[in-house]
């Protein structure tokens, strides 16, 4: 059997909905990504701190390799602003609003709606919201502030087969079930099935208040008192506070006879009971049968007592193209019903407005509409969210990523038509690039815009101001403009109130239709945050991510970049990129060199003395400031070395521009020992050394100031320092007999021990500990408002023996502030009033270590715990504020964070120099590395922890080998780079890759490369190292001019508004700085289907072979007229570049083109050992073979059924395998010797495939089928099972469901596993990275499958014995492990049991009740205390929780991908 992993998250944006979550202030944007739920918090950000965050990113990454010595000289500073560029601009004073991720939740389930809902009382004060799921379930969830952790109110299902009442029915997955909420937060409603409503109801404390909305004390006398209790009629009291009451199903033919097809409905605003509007018809929607106007607008009142509806109004004759129907706020009200081609708003009374927007419009609605054809406008797929309530303002996203605003005329209470007009271009109408799928507002100012075709978005938008009528009026808007300061409104007198009348006509003028910019009030958009997305997947290749110039030294990058790179075409439309997508961190190397004496580095930036000459002086503050300013880069660098002989030594060195040298004629001694840790202390006017024997204070010339020897007074030993933490003004080291020092500087830079109060400061025994600097104040004892000073919030964190965190507030050694015990039993949460069960397994803990981590927006404390196998552990804290008390000790709580990355096994490094250090080398506080406040670990896995403001923290490794130490690095020619020494003894400095770079978003590097193109295709050419991208570009469609069959034509061919059709383009990549530098275009109407890089066959004569690119393209001129195909092959061949373009240098040649009469080409790939290839064109695949004189001679053929989807061959053996998108999948032999294709066996034909592939293992073969509802289907041919009928159907081993990541791309890929692995001890010494002359068959492998939700997974054979384990394993996890939405995991990953795939199983069933192992769910251990991993482990027949961390290390993650 096998397992499938889960690589990296889905990214793409489906759903979204803004609501006070986390508390009854707060606002929050959840967003739901198919399986994903993510809750964020919004920040304001000044905009001038934004824009210089950028430029240092832009300036960092621009060329790292070459050193501008200008930058910050003063000729550099003075030429930077008289440039040709310079002008003068007004500084940017307005806020961006930026999100952070507070909590994120992988889901059993497809999200297909949110909604919120007021309860009458929650956990955090704030509201609930509703999930709804594919399927028809429906979850109420809230936030839990004690377990700080979204919990399940209630789950509501409506699968029952009594509710599908027909057998014809299709299963409740293929209908579009939507939900939606009343806004007075009294029921929701989930649409199901064909015309089922399920009704939701809630219970409101302020039903009566409602009643009495017009109670007036003084006339109607006293306010009559609330009845206690009432009595329900199941006889249970009111009292007991349930959130909401039992749910019922309507039927929506009993509503209304006439609601047989119903599209889209929505509550509306302002009604005492709970009402919606309907959009529906009594006949089925069809263009082709001439069916005009039969759709209606009802709305209905629900009397949620007696579970009996009132039909308010009905509007018929509507146009058959609307498709949603959109609640408007006061005072427009009503509901605004969108279309294809225009938008109707009708109000409470039926009344109705609209506008077309297209000259379709007027053709296929007979409906009163004001006519703005000339806009042209498509609505298909387009979102539309309120601007400005007030003054009917709406902000429309078309499918292409166009703005457009929506304005309403209000006359009063009365809506007196609408109007709809693009934004311009120069106003940010072009800064979305594709469609959205969902729009929510955040704030006044801006609205979240989530997008499953690219990037989701935050914008925000200003009231742009003119000069002539700034002091005629106020036209400050408040509902609209935040981002105006009081600055620029304080030249506006107070008495603009008289001319109110004058504002009245401006605010007309504003709000109509105008394509002018620069007019009074025109809103300007720009992008404030960016979540980034990989969605969707279109096509991947490997190749490499990074190809050196002629002037970079290759020798550099050979050791810090991988073999290959996962290359993908992602997004759709203008949002079309290249993804570059690696398993750890791609330094950029400044400089390399030997070190083989390395262990420790330390860089540091101190200030140095003021010279006795100018202290007397006036001056000498302003000097100091001075110097102080110059101590803005890392200034030396302290070096602790062990040369080959074991002497120990420490030297110190000054650093330049890109390295460092030697500094002499100091008083740092060399020869003292080596260094523990170094750092600046007393405002960095001091460099403290820490060394084994004693700590030695420095000036900033290192001018030795101080020593203090490590001797205990009152034994007389000399413990060694082991661990030592720098907290400017503390010191904190830890010694080898187990107790630890306290120290402090004083005004007079003089380091001096602090008296340990505490007896258990003296008696414990300390294993390890760290000093914080609490800059959050998370840590106060009692939590204000108003920030610490500085040195006063520094804390100390000590780990006991007996695992106990201590947690002190500095300078006060009297007693801890908080003791939080049971550490290495690393439970899910971590408090002080924790205790495991007696005998309970433990961790072993080597160093905590207590951090922020975050980035320029937003970093927030962790706290890191490492265990003696390199493992990481990462906790978060919280407050939980009771009313008992509010201190530290009863409120302080540790959350642990998911984290599946696992350390290498020491099998696996024991080769490594890494393990021969003489010490452990702790773990490194980086405060700014490119940009991130990150912890590096070093050893042999070494690794960064780093976390972004719109991620959860992520572990990702550092490429190379295992790292002795390393050391932040900030000078002129390497800003916020790092430097490191490798376990071969290399020094270098790095720095790393930011700007398009992303790391924490998908737990991997994702280098994103936007082209602006539709791109849908990518494969690699080795030979000229350069790759060839498929895209489609949208055009008008021209009808032909003469034609003496149709002469209706004639009339068309002047039409304004045609419909658009792609054509393709073959665009050549060169990967030196991934810019394209050649184009082919496919004629008028011709789309490239597929890219093969083919290794072909080019001479009859030599039998030469060479790697060509064969691209298989689809012409379709109209659906009256046949699909035609051609197969093109290209070579890419070296040509003069252009002038200034290096890069330019290689370009496509035509080499053989073939026309295809009937069908398009839509699969290729190579075939045999005799340089064939194997082209799936319309009904036939076909073999071909490239001759001489350019044309391709077939050889071969087997006839298909409907469309093939995907044609593959197990490499070397003839075996071939097609999908079609109808019929299943095909099981096929091809031989040379003659010349034919044979059909072995085939699966169901009744099954609809999008990609396949083999899948070997040891001597089995599976058959890898992927099918369009998500389905991975095992597949297997043995013609001695009795029930294949001799081989002719396949077997059916089992099915496993992807839910929402429908997998759309796979790749069989070798197979790289850890050192021990039972595959290689197994008399196969193989560690995958190579063939060493066996067949691939023996070579391990897995398929690789990417989802357009931008998900990459893999699927892995397991031996009996592991999937036996594994298998039980993670049943014992989805009971052990908290089920979000009170889900079912293993129901999420069944097969799909009715509809198509239920009642016509894929093939053969021989199953015997197998499953694949969900590897989502194995990658969820960590996050089990150590007693409880202990204890499954046992259960399921490892020998210990360290066998399951072996065997889970080559599943885990891109383990088997290594040489990503």
């Amino acid at each position: 059997m096998q397992c499938y992993t889960e690589l990296t998250p889905p990214t793409a944006v489906t759903h979204s909905i803004v609501l006070p979550f986390l508390s009854a202030q707060s606002n929050n944007l959840v967003i739901a990504r198919g399986s994903l739920l993510q809750v964020f918090t919004t920040k304001s950000v000044s905009a001038e701190l934004d824009h210089a965050h950028n430029a240092a990113y832009a300036q960092s990454t621009k060329s790292p390799g070459h050193y501008d010595s200008r930058i910050n000289d003063d000729d550099g500073l003075e030429t930077s602003f008289l440039g040709a560029d310079s002008m003068l601009v007004r500084s940017d004073r307005s806020n961006y609003t930026k999100l952070v991720l507070e909590a994120e939740y992988p889901l059993s389930g497809t999200v297909t709606g949110l909604a919120r809902v007021k309860l009458q009382s929650s956990r955090s004060g704030g509201e609930a919201l509703l999930v709804a799921f594919r399927d028809a379930k429906l979850s109420t969830v809230e936030w839990d502030p004690e377990k700080h952790a979204v919990c399940n109110t209630s789950v509501h299902y409506y699968e029952q087969d009594e509710l599908q009442k027909v057998p014809w029915a299709a299963p409740l997955g293929d209908y579009i079930n939507f939900l939606a909420a009343d806004p007075g937060s009294r029921c929701a409603a989930l649409k199901f099935g064909a015309r089922n409503l399920a009704i939701l109801q809630f219970s409101q404390a302020e039903e009566e208040d409602i009643e009495m909305d017009d109670w007036d004390e003084e006339l109607d006398g006293p306010r009559p008192a609330k009845e206690l209790a009432t009595t329900l009629v199941n006889g249970t009291s009111s009292n007991e506070e349930t959130p909401n009451s039992s749910s019922f199903v309507l039927r929506l033919s009993n509503l209304d006879p006439s609601l047989i097809h119903p599209v889209h409905l929505a509550f509306l605003h302002e009604y005492r009971e709970p009402t919606f509007g309907i959009l529906s018809s009594t006949m089925a929607p069809s263009a082709p049968l001439g069916r005009k106007d039969h759709l209606s607008y009802m709305v209905f009142t629900l009397d949620l007592k007696q579970k009996a509806s009132t039909t308010i109004l009905s509007v018929n004759g509507l146009p058959q193209d609307l498709f949603r129907v959109m609640a408007m706020p006061a005072p427009v009200g009503g509901a605004l019903l969108v279309g294809t081609n225009e938008l109707i708003h009708i109000d409470q009374s039926g009344k109705s407005h609209g506008v077309g927007v297209n000259p379709f419009a007027r053709q296929t609605t007979s409906f009163g509409l004001v006519d703005q054809s000339e806009l042209d406008l498509r609505l298909e797929g387009c979102e539309i969210e309120v601007l400005s309530a007030e003054n009917g303002e709406l902000l429309m996203v078309l499918n292409d990523g166009r703005l457009c605003h929506v304005n309403f005329r209000i006359d009063g209470r009365t809506v007196a038509g609408l109007s709809v007009r693009p934004v311009a271009a120069e106003a940010g109408g072009s800064i979305v690039l594709g469609s959205a799928s969902t729009l929510a507002k955040l704030g006044k100012a801006s609205l979240f815009a989530g997008s499953e075709d690219g990037d989701s978005l935050v914008i925000g938008w200003t009231r742009k101001q003119a000069q002539s009528t700034k002091r005629k009026g106020r036209l400050h808007d408040a509902s609209l403009d935040l981002d105006m300061d009081e600055e620029d409104l304080e030249d506006m007198d107070d008495d603009d109130d008289l001319y109110a009348d004058e504002t009245a006509p401006t605010k007309q003028e504003s709000t109509a239709p105008s394509n002018s910019n620069g007019k009074s009030g025109e809103l300007v958009f720009k992008v404030h945050d960016r979540l980034v997305s990989t969605a969707p997947i279109q096509s991947f290749t490997l190749g490499p991510g990074r190809v050196p110039t002629e002037e970079e030294d290759e020798t550099d990058y050979k050791e810090v970049s991988s073999d290959l790179s996962l290359v993908c075409a992602v997004g759709k439309g203008n949002a079309g990129s290249i993804a570059i997508i690696n398993r750890e961190v791609q330094p950029a190397v400044i400089g390399q060199f030997e070190f083989l004496e390395a262990r420790g580095f330390w860089t540091i930036s101190a200030q140095k003395p003021v010279p006795k000459s100018l202290q007397a002086d006036k001056g000498a503050t302003s000097m100091g400031a001075e110097l102080d300013a110059s101590t803005h880069y890392d200034m030396f660098m302290i070096v602790s070395k062990v040369d080959l002989d074991g002497y120990e030594t420490s030297d110190v060195y000054a650093l330049t521009g890109a390295g460092f040298e030697a500094l002499t004629g100091t008083e740092f001694d060399p020869a003292a020992g080596i260094t523990i840790d170094a750092g600046t202390m007393g405002g960095s006017k001091r460099i403290v050394q820490v060394l084994k024997a004693e700590v030695r204070c420095y000036d900033g010339d290192f001018g030795l100031s101080q020593i203090l020897p490590m001797l205990d007074e009152e034994t007389g030993l000399e413990p060694r320092v082991v661990n030592a933490s720098i907290a400017d003004p503390f010191l904190l080291l830890v010694r080898d007999d187990s107790s630890v020092c306290v120290m402090k500087i004083d005004k007079t830079l003089e380091l001096e021990e602090l008296e340990k109060e505490d007896d258990t400061l003296l008696s414990t025994k300390w294993l390890t500990g760290c000093l914080y600097e609490d800059t959050t104040g998370i840590f106060a004892n009692v939590q204000t408002d108003k920030g610490a000073k500085p040195g006063e919030n520094i804390m100390m964190f000590l780990l006991s023996a007996n695992g106990a965190l201590h947690v002190y507030s500095l300078p006060d050694l009297s007693k801890p502030v908080c003791v939080v015990e049971g550490l290495p039993y690393v439970p899910p949460i971590l408090s002080a009033g924790y205790s495991a069960r007696r005998g309970s397994a433990k961790e072993t803990v080597v160093e905590i270590l207590v951090a922020n981590l975050g980035d320029s927006t937003m970093s927030s404390p962790h706290l890191i715990v490492r265990h003696s196998n390199d493992d990481l552990t990462i906790y978060t804290p919280f407050r939980v504020a009771s009313e008992e008390s509010t201190e530290l000790s009863k409120s302080l709580h540790f959350q642990k964070i998911s984290n599946d990355r696992l350390a290498k096994s020491p099998a696996a490094v024991a080769e490594d120099e890494a393990e021969q250090q003489p010490r452990m080398m702790p773990l490194r506080r980086c405060q700014n590395v490119g940009g991130y406040e990150t912890v590096f670990a070093p050893g042999a896995s070494p690794s960064f922890i780093i976390k972004s403001s719109k991620a959860m923290p992520k572990v990702i490794g550092l490429q190379g080998t295992g790292v002795r130490s390393m050391s932040p690095f900030h000078t002129e020619g390497c800003e916020r780079g790092f430097i490191y020494a490798d376990s071969n003894g290399n020094a270098r400095v790095c720095q790393v890759p930011v700007g398009d770079t992303t790391y924490a978003e998908i737990g991997m590097s994702l280098r994103k490369l936007p082209l602006h193109i539709d791109v849908h295709s990518v494969t690699y050419h080795s030979p000229s190292m350069t790759y060839v991208v498929g895209s489609d570009a949208a055009e008008p469609f021209e009808l032909p001019k003469e034609d003496d069959y149709h002469k209706e034509w004639q009339i068309e061919k002047d039409l304004t508004f045609k419909p658009m059709v792609e054509r393709g383009a073959l665009n050549l990549i060169n990967p030196v700085n991934w810019t394209i530098i050649d184009t082919v275009e496919m004629e008028p109407c011709e789309t490239i289907m597929c890219i093969e890089t083919i290794n072909l066959e080019v001479s009859e004569s030599t039998n030469e072979r060479k790697q060509l690119i064969v691209v298989g393209t689809a012409i379709a001129r109209g659906e009256d007229l046949p699909i035609k195909g051609r197969v093109i092959v290209y070579d890419v061949v070296s040509v003069i570049p252009k002038p200034d373009r290096p890069e330019t240098n290689k370009r496509l040649k035509l080499v053989a083109k073939e026309d295809i009469p009937r069908g398009a080409v839509t699969a290729l790939s190579e075939i045999g050992t005799q340089g064939l290839m194997l082209v799936a064109q319309g009904q036939k695949c076909m073999v071909r073979g490239l001759k001489e004189d350019g044309s391709l001679l077939p050889v071969a053929f087997m006839d298909m059924s409907c469309y093939v989807t995907a044609v593959r061959e197990l490499k070397g053996t003839g075996m071939c395998l097609m999908a079609d998108a109808v019929k299943g999948v095909w099981f096929t032999g091809y031989t040379e010797e003659p010349y034919k294709m044979v059909l072995f066996g085939k699966s169901s034909t009744a099954l609809e495939v999008l990609t396949t592939e083999f899948l070997p293992h040891g001597n089995e073969l599976s058959i890898v089928a992927c099918d369009s509802d998500g389905g991975i289907h095992i597949l297997q041919f043995d013609p001695e099972h009795p029930k294949s009928l001799g081989g002719h159907l396949l077997l059916h081993r089992t099915t496993f469901s992807a839910g929402a990541n429908v997998p759309s791309r796979s790749l069989l890929l070798p197979r790289t596993l850890p050192l021990g692995h039972e595959f290689l001890s197994g008399g196969d010494d193989m560690n995958g990275n190579g063939m060493n002359g066996h067949t691939a068959v023996s070579q391990p492998q897995l398929v690789l499958l990417a989802s357009h939700t931008g998900m990459l997974s893999t699927l892995a054979p397991l031996s009996e014995q592991e999937y036996r384990r594994l298998s039980s394993l993670a049943s014992q996890l989805a009971t052990s492990l908290p089920q979000f939405g009170g889900l079912n995991p293993k129901a999420y990953r069944a097969p799909t049991s009715t509809g198509a795939v239920g009642r016509n199983p894929p093939a053969v069933d021989a199953g015997v009740g197998r499953s694949i192992v969900d590897g989502a769910m194995l990658a969820r251990w960590n996050e089990l205390g150590a007693g409880r991993r202990a204890e499954i482990a046992g259960r399921v027949g490892f020998a210990g929780v360290e066998e399951v961390r072996a065997t889970l290390e080559g599943l885990l993650g891109a383990s088997g991908l290594a040489y990503l």
